[in-house]
């Protein structure tokens, strides 16, 4: 195995230094369609979704993650007009997956949502 040191990485335009790269940057996000057939638009890491239900996601990650004390940010959008939101099942968190919830905002409501934006930051296994 080999080594190589770096301690910036630049673009020809911006010098970002690999501390920020390696400690700062999200290891895993996905942008998907939450409604009929779940589909992933765009995504870093994460190898497939399960459908558990009526806003009840499943993410799989290609690369798990060290410890399941990782770090999320979850989106989605709002259905006709009423504030929604994206939660962690914090019951169902494991180093390689994790499910996700969306429901309207103060009737615990589940509903597909057409955009699901998720991110995770942590250490890699």
């Amino acid at each position: 195995m080999s080594t190589l040191n770096v301690a910036n990485v630049t673009d020809g335009t911006t010098s970002v230094p690999t501390g920020y790269v390696v400690n700062g940057s999200a290891k895993a996000w996905v942008n998907f369609n939450g409604t009929g057939t779940i589909a992933i638009r765009d995504s870093l890491n994460v190898s497939s979704l399960t459908d558990n239900g009526t806003g009840v996601y499943g993410v799989i990650l290609t690369n798990s993650f060290s410890a399941v004390n990782y770090a999320t940010g979850l989106g989605c959008d709002n259905q006709a007009g009423v504030t929604s939101f994206a939660s962690m099942a914090t019951d169902d968190r494991a180093v390689g997956s994790i499910t996700l919830v969306t429901t309207q905002f103060l009737s615990n409501i589940f509903f597909d949502p057409e955009n699901v934006d998720c991110s995770f930051n942590g250490d890699l296994a």
